[in-house]
């Protein structure tokens, strides 16, 4: 759930001076505030000489979470909706778009985990291209100045050189640029921002047919999120909650696929495991874990979590480093 500084644009109630007094009470997200006592927050807000609308503030953060909840549906509605409206992109790449029944589902968020150089970016930069290339949008969000456009016109099949190629070849690589719209992000805040003014243009209709957004893309995840984690408590984990929400939400809703790449760390039993921990491993609909030997150009892939396939099943791409 999104943190409270991010809705003050939709939400002209929840300005600072509504934030400094929820931030007093230690509340910072939305979520947050559902852990509050609500008696006890508007007992308090009743002494301020803005108490009026503190309140209204309040009923407004209230009236936001009551937005919030989906509507009850069975489980065949689910299953007509995931069989008529969540269509596969391919990766660009045989080998995972096999291994996945098809490529990256819209209506999922698909989590790339990976120690460095394990092909985690190519997948991003390789599947960017290819939605691209089919004429739809794709937001790219870039923690680490990993986006690389030579690697996009590499896998649009033309030269890195821009200036080399024939007018017909320079305008292709041009449009699949032109739709692979990047932003270098490099806090959590920023994202849920960028997440939120996302939400609204794709609720107001905004993209136009041909500029339809059908890839999401944060590549990684896990640098904005491991920072927060250090020390912060309950926030940081909250916030990290509310991250994975707006993206699944952003993706059921919208029918995009998601996909975020995060890193690996050292587990206790000595064997490398994923990063950000148990609350969030429940977040991605499908993990896959990418290896690569020192020197090889094939990658590993190996399923951790998928909502139709065995985890443990692998298989091996040649395709990434090429």
């Amino acid at each position: 759930m999104a943190p409270l500084n991010s809705l003050e644009n939709e939400y002209p109630l929840i300005d600072s001076n509504f934030q400094t007094f929820c931030a007093s009470h230690a509340i910072y997200s939305v979520e947050d505030f559902l852990l509050h006592d609500l008696d006890a927050l508007l007992t308090s807000a009743a002494k301020h000489s803005t108490s009026q609308r503190l309140k209204q503030g309040i009923h407004q953060l209230l009236s936001i979470v009551d937005a919030l909840h989906p509507p009850l549906i069975n489980g065949l509605q689910l299953l007509e909706d995931f069989e008529r409206n969540k269509e596969f992109l391919s990766t660009g790449c045989e080998g995972i778009d096999a291994f996945l029944g098809g490529g990256l589902r819209e209506g999922q968020l698909t989590e790339l985990v990976g120690p460095s150089s394990s092909g985690k970016t190519q997948v991003c930069l390789m599947s960017a291209s290819t939605v691209a290339k089919h004429k739809c949008s794709v937001i790219y969000l870039d923690t680490g100045n990993s986006f690389s456009p030579q690697r996009i016109a590499h896998f649009v099949g033309q030269s890195s050189d821009y200036f080399s190629g024939n007018q017909a070849d320079r305008r292709l690589l041009q449009n699949v640029l032109d739709r692979i719209i990047c932003y270098p992000v490099f806090d959590v805040y920023q994202m849920f921002d960028l997440l939120h003014q996302l939400k609204i243009n794709l609720r107001s209709k905004i993209a136009k047919s041909d500029r339809l957004v059908q890839l999401l893309i944060v590549d990684s995840i896990s640098s904005l999120i491991t920072p927060i984690l250090r020390g912060s408590g309950p926030q940081g984990h909250a916030l990290m909650v509310s991250v994975g929400f707006l993206l699944k939400k952003l993706a059921h809703e919208h029918n995009i696929a998601v996909l975020v790449t995060n890193h690996v760390v050292g587990g206790e039993d000595g064997n490398s495991k994923p990063a950000l921990g148990e609350s969030w491993k429940s977040v991605p609909h499908v993990r896959l874990l990418l290896s690569r030997e020192c020197g090889g150009n094939a990658c590993n892939i190996s399923i951790i979590k998928h909502p139709a396939m065995a985890s443990g099943r692998t298989a091996t791409s040649t395709r990434l480093f090429v």
